[in-house]
């Protein structure tokens, strides 16, 4: 099950499932989800996750199910389209985004170039 918004962005069941459980920990109650692109990485930009209080002035608000997720309009433009997922597998588990703005990535997938 997805959840599709207004800017093109998608959320799986498990991305909301973790998120939610992670905000309902003691010290994130009044927090809000951030995902975020920043330049780096082996393929020239990386994502980017973090809980944050307060959202900025020009910061993209998704509400869904219980839960706010913060995106700036810079990364936004990189994530139109994009899907973020939750996996657990014997590699460890992780946040995932699957980005078709991407023309290329790294092999562990936490890094993009456009």
């Amino acid at each position: 099950m997805e959840n599709n918004f207004k800017y093109k962005f998608k959320l799986t069941k498990s991305a909301i499932n973790k998120i939610k459980k992670l905000i309902n920990k003691k010290k994130n109650k009044k927090k809000k989800f951030r995902i975020y692109v920043t330049g780096g990485g082996c393929s020239g930009f990386q994502y980017g996750f973090k809980f944050e209080k307060k959202n900025k002035l020009h910061d993209v608000i998704i509400k869904n199910k219980k839960i706010k997720i913060i995106i700036d309009p810079i990364s936004i433009q990189y994530l139109k389209g994009g899907k973020v997922d939750y996996i657990e597998n014997l590699n460890g588990s992780k946040f995932i985004i699957k980005n078709p703005n991407a023309k290329s990535t790294c092999s562990c997938g936490a890094s993009f170039n456009t």
